[in-house]
């Protein structure tokens, strides 16, 4: 037993006695390096990748420098080890399929580990596990790894991957150094980031910092992989983040939200905890540019849950004459005061990571024109055709061809089976959307006029309405309420508590994240604050608005009152449209009565339930002007 024999250190990943031992000034002679220049590394990336290969005892390492060669030697990699099927339809497109047991984010394995408890999560008399985040103490980190890491890469490559969260070089971008065994992450984080040679180049010639992030996809304890195709190990699935050494350690899951650590782990988790201490946002937002007929333009971001319309509104084709929308990003934001108090934005992300599911044509025209070149299509299904296919995709699609379903079994509509996994991805490059705004790589980021924030709710909550002030917008980013989504774990389609669409990826304690927030009122000029709502349905269960590009209409009202107009009336929960104000020339009859109502027993019970929430999981955390706007909510529904 390896863990008897090994005293681990997670701080420095120092093995005392490992059966094997690595150092870079004569890697040469104990472990080759099959691909790269270790000589290109700097001390401290040296030191990382030799503890790294101490713990986890690979055959061989590949220092990846992000070209098309290095990729074309991983994808042959791929190809004989069954991981990715070429799309020859498309160009230079892939299919991975995973074990079924590893499709979504795993929340309920997902920990941070700070000095005490309250750092990482509220601590209340009634909170429930994971409601928050979940905190895991030194002690408990330490023995997870011990289980886990010693010796999982035996007889594999351990891949180097460095890499940018944003543009390389802006005073805004993070750095990384990811440890992965698997080139099916490479490869995806050479799309989700920008990796490679000019990494290593800038962080010889800046600070030195980066972001260190430790994965392997892990071997079964029965040494037996269900799947050699796609190896992991579900049952000891985890995924560990240290914000205080600015870590992250995953194991046991190649599926991109648990694996690609840029993306949700470092850009949010650990980003929002950087955030905090520099002074600026770490968000689940896109980013769009909205220009209106008279050629003024408005930069926008948005928070909305995963699998909620995020990558639609990013890159809508407006159905509103004059419009245009340009995307800057479709799932993350980092939001800084500039030296004139101008809140900026960048994407610190390269690519899009985006639910394939109901992407079509009809509903995101730009997706489509944008996914069918240089992409990593995972767990959709495969047509004869060399194509792809999945739910919402036109029919046309699959006419005369044959149809393999994600598990790789034949597929018809008739096996009331989906054909794609609910969850299953498209991994692009973000710089070949169409709409991608000219703007997105400025180093300086883009100036943020509105914040707006969403989910799925069926009754209650109308189309869109506003914050009276920073303070009311900070309350209903804290009390956003969603229908679960298949990117979690989570079954059901029941109403979840979801603030900031935060609530898995929060870095520390929610409590002090909204006092972060608040603060930020003292740090510059904030944008105004809106709630949206695509998805309300009427009493026959129909969607009561067309959604898609007629969401323009909503945006050309938020633009206004960006502008200043008086477009709007006041209510109990904001300021909502007034009379005529939304442009609705050229829609079928739109019942905007049904669509903006604000019932009273639904408002009492949803304040209620906010209240519950924040009692339950926030307690003495929640910061006291988010506590006297729910109490302001409640009087104003009481006068309903």
């Amino acid at each position: 037993n390896l863990n008897k024999n090994l005293k681990i250190n997670y701080l420095s990943f120092r093995l005392v006695s490992a059966p094997r031992r690595y150092n870079f000034r004569v890697v040469c002679r104990s472990l080759s390096v099959q691909y790269g220049d270790a000589k290109i590394l700097t001390p401290a990336v040296k030191q990382f990748v030799d503890k790294c290969a101490n713990l986890c005892q690979p055959e061989r390492v590949h220092i990846c420098d992000g070209t098309v060669g290095e990729s074309k030697l991983l994808q042959g990699l791929m190809l004989k080890q069954g991981t990715i099927i070429p799309l020859p339809k498309y160009e230079n497109c892939w299919l991975a399929r995973t074990n079924p047991a590893d499709v979504a984010r795993v929340e309920s394995k997902t920990f941070i580990c700070t000095e005490q408890k309250d750092g990482a999560v509220p601590v209340t008399e009634k909170a429930t596990p994971g409601a928050l985040g979940n905190w895991i103490s030194e002690k408990d980190l330490q023995a997870a790894i011990g289980e886990r890491f010693p010796g999982c890469m035996k007889g594999r490559t351990m891949y180097v991957i460095p890499f940018s969260m944003g543009p390389v070089g802006s005073p805004l971008s993070k750095i990384g150094i990811e440890i992965t065994d698997s080139p099916y992450v490479v490869e995806s984080m050479k799309i989700m980031t920008r990796a490679g040679k000019p990494v290593l180049d800038f962080l010889r010639s800046g600070d030195g910092q980066f972001v260190k992030c430790l994965h392997s996809v892990g071997s079964p304890s029965s040494g037996i992989q269900a799947q050699p195709s796609w190896p992991c190990d579900p049952e000891r699935t985890i995924v560990l983040h240290k914000p205080a050494d600015n870590e992250i350690v995953s194991y046991g899951s190649g599926y991109g939200g648990n694996s690609l650590l840029g993306k949700k782990c470092f850009a949010l988790r650990i980003g929002s905890t950087i955030a905090k201490r520099e002074g600026w946002l770490a968000e689940h937002m896109l980013i769009l540019g909205i220009t209106n007929p008279r050629g003024k333009k408005i930069y926008v971001s948005a928070a909305f849950p995963s699998a909620c319309g995020k990558t639609n509104l990013a890159m809508m084709t407006p159905t509103l004459p004059g419009y245009k929308v340009e995307c800057v990003g479709d799932d993350i934001a980092w939001m800084k005061f500039d030296s004139q108090g101008v809140l900026r934005a960048i994407n610190p992300e390269n690519g899009f990571f985006g639910v394939a599911p109901g992407t079509s044509r009809s509903t995101n025209p730009i997706a489509m024109d944008t996914i069918f070149r240089n992409s990593v299509f995972t767990n959709v299904a495969s047509t004869s055709d060399g194509g792809v296919y999945w739910e919402g995709m036109e029919e046309s699609h699959i006419k005369d061809v044959t149809v393999t379903d994600w598990l790789g079994k034949l597929w018809s509509k008739e096996s009331g089976k989906p054909a794609a996994h609910p969850n299953s991805r498209f991994c692009t490059p973000a710089s070949q959307c169409p709409i991608i705004d000219p703007a997105w790589e400025d180093s300086q980021g883009v100036p943020i006029s509105a914040i707006l924030f969403g989910g799925r709710r069926p009754t209650g909550v109308p189309l869109v309405y506003e914050a009276r002030d920073w303070k009311h917008g900070v309350f209903i980013g804290a009390a956003m309420r969603s229908e679960a989504t298949a990117a979690a774990e989570h079954k059901g389609k029941m109403i979840m508590h979801d603030p900031f669409a935060m609530r898995p990826f929060f870095g520390y304690n929610f409590g002090n994240y909204l006092d972060h927030w608040l603060s930020m009122e003292k740090r510059g000029k904030v944008p105004k604050i809106f709630h949206v709502n695509w998805f309300r349905k009427s009493d026959e269960g129909k969607f009561l608005w067309p959604g898609f590009g007629e969401n323009s209409r909503v945006l050309d009202w938020i633009f206004r009152r960006v502008e200043g107009e008086e477009c709007f009336v006041d209510s109990p929960i904001g300021r909502l449209p007034s009379q005529d104000a939304l442009n609705l020339s050229g829609l079928d009859k739109i019942d905007l009565q049904q669509l903006f109502s604000l019932p009273k027993q639904f408002w009492q019970q949803e304040a209620g339930e906010i209240q519950r929430y924040f009692e339950e999981q926030v307690g003495g955390h929640l910061p006291s002007p988010v506590t006297e706007q729910l109490e302001e909510l409640k009087a104003r529904v009481a006068n309903m």
